[in-house]
């Protein structure tokens, strides 16, 4: 299943929106918001893997909404005004529906969404794209991702997302997450004990948090990551062994 966000300001097309999501049977509703900084929050709590987001909208429009993303999901754009269809691609959209468009339309886009998440990692069965070098104090680690095996330092990791059978791997040194066909289970086999499992779908690396705030990790400005029931006890006793004071 694809989790994906429906957002527009107008109540009626929200409701198209929602109605269409509805009818393909590939697509999870997470939820749907009448604006973007209500969406903002709820891609800082939830793992989501597409939007399907109206460019025309007040306080904050779609596009700028994507582009101040540091980590977007995938984005199909739906909008009245055909001018916007460049400007799109530009971020990479998915596909771009123009008003009023028909559930033919929107079938279209899903799949080519269900397309893009295919090919993100597109191996068939899961090889073992993460490995350690021999050498124990080495910091790197080797994944798949597009048809190529990419080197990362390990301690660039700043949090580990999946997202069904993929993972996101955040790294402070660029702003786009490499996609890779990997289960949570696996990838916590090759991280150091400074990395923890904080919800069963997010590993952090404790080095880079910035806050904890109630049942959220702030890893920075933009991202705050719940914390699972399952795994609160082992996170709080981990802070108790880092706690000043009273």
């Amino acid at each position: 299943m694809i989790k994906v966000l429906a957002i527009d300001d107008e109540p009626l097309a929200l409701q198209q929106l929602v109605a269409y999501i509805k009818k393909i049977p590939f697509l999870e509703l997470a939820g749907e918001c009448q604006s973007a900084i209500e969406a903002k929050d709820i891609l800082n709590q939830e793992n989501i893997d597409a939007i399907f987001c109206d460019i025309n909208m007040p306080d904050l429009n779609g596009m700028d909404f994507v582009k101040s993303l540091a980590a977007p999901p995938l984005v199909v754009f739906t909008t009245a005004y055909s001018e916007y269809a460049v400007e799109g691609f530009k971020v990479d959209a998915v596909d771009y529906l123009l008003k009023p468009f028909g559930l033919d339309d929107f079938r279209r886009a899903a799949n080519r969404l269900q397309e893009r998440l295919k090919t993100a990692a597109p191996a068939t069965e899961e090889p073992t794209p993460a490995l350690l070098s021999d050498n124990d104090s080495d910091d790197t680690i080797f994944v798949k991702t597009d048809y190529r095996v990419v080197k990362l330092a390990v301690s660039d990791i700043r949090y580990i997302e999946g997202m069904s059978e993929y993972l996101k791997i955040h790294l402070e040194s660029q702003p786009k997450p490499i996609v890779t066909l990997l289960s949570m289970k696996k990838m916590e086999e090759y991280l150091p004990p400074y990395f923890m499992r904080i919800h069963r779908s997010y590993i952090i690396n404790l080095k880079m948090i910035q806050e904890v705030n109630k049942n959220r990790v702030i890893m920075d400005s933009d991202t705050y990551l719940p914390i699972g029931d399952n795994y609160k006890e082992a996170f709080n006793e981990y802070l108790n062994t880092k706690f000043l004071g009273k």
